[in-house]
């Protein structure tokens, strides 16, 4: 494990660096900002756009990293032939992909977490001009800790898209990686409407495959709460938990598979 440690640590420092992580990061700041003058163009509904815009540009953001520095977390060291010397040390394959994919996550979490600051600083400075019969006819309150929730799910979103990118990084080009990734996640948002293909298609063999897909591909839309956090609708304790496990199974079912593909893999 201190092998996996140490390529974490190393990708999560060239991640920091990358000129496209701080990009990223800065215009999502920005948008955030840049809310408040959306937010202002409609009466009474300003804290509502704001809260929306922020977690939805906390996800967008945080997803472009997760599938444009996913797909290259593996890929690019072996084009580069790096991944040689790194071998020849006491490191394993399985250690590689796995440090690979924690570095990652720490550099999404270090995202993520500063996009919940900026939203929280953007929704304090909101709230101290508004008058306090105003503020308790809202559907929650500014700085609703309730948007820990939304948050927290789409970190364990992304957590799952990344798990997706380490997989495909593992056996095919960054082209094709990133096209794969971004079509499950695509396709995963729409994911609940497979369950019921058999009451659009008359064939049963259609029907058959629609219900394979969805119980065998994610199912990205229940990661989604953004919408009942933002009009104060209770997001339950049990949902959050069962949830997290749902893709706390598909990760590890990824990055298994991820290990056996590049354990697998000949770089002579």
């Amino acid at each position: 494990m201190n092998a996996a440690r140490f390529v974490a640590m190393a990708v999560f420092r060239e991640s920091i660096r990358d000129r496209v992580f701080y990009n990223l990061v800065l215009f999502a700041v920005l948008l955030v900002g840049a809310s408040i003058l959306i937010g202002q163009l409609t009466a009474g509904q300003d804290v509502k756009i704001i809260k929306d815009l922020g977690l939805s540009a906390t996800s967008l953001f945080g997803l472009f990293i997760s599938i444009f520095v996913g797909i290259n977390l593996v890929s690019k060291e072996v084009e580069r032939r790096s991944v040689y010397p790194l071998f020849a040390k006491p490191v394993r394959r399985a250690e590689f992909v796995v440090g690979k994919y924690a570095g990652l996550l720490l550099t999404l979490l270090v995202n993520v977490v500063v996009m919940t600051v900026a939203l929280y600083t953007v929704l304090f400075f909101l709230a101290r001009g508004v008058p306090g019969n105003i503020q308790r006819a809202w559907d929650a309150p500014a700085l609703d800790p309730a948007l820990l929730e939304a948050i927290a799910l789409i970190y364990v979103d992304l957590a799952l898209v990344t798990a997706l990118a380490v997989l495909f990084s593992t056996y095919s080009s960054p082209m094709l990686s990133a096209v794969f990734t971004l079509g499950l996640y695509v396709v995963g948002q729409f994911n609940a409407d497979l369950k019921r293909f058999d009451e659009i298609v008359s064939s049963p063999a259609a029907a058959w495959i629609g219900k394979a897909c969805y119980y065998v591909l994610p199912d990205f839309a229940r990661f989604d709460v953004k919408l009942a956090v933002v009009h104060g609708i209770p997001v339950s304790a049990g949902y959050l938990a069962w949830t997290t496990m749902y893709a706390a199974v598909y990760i590890a079912a990824l990055l298994f598979g991820a290990c056996v593909i590049f354990s697998r893999r000949d770089f002579k």
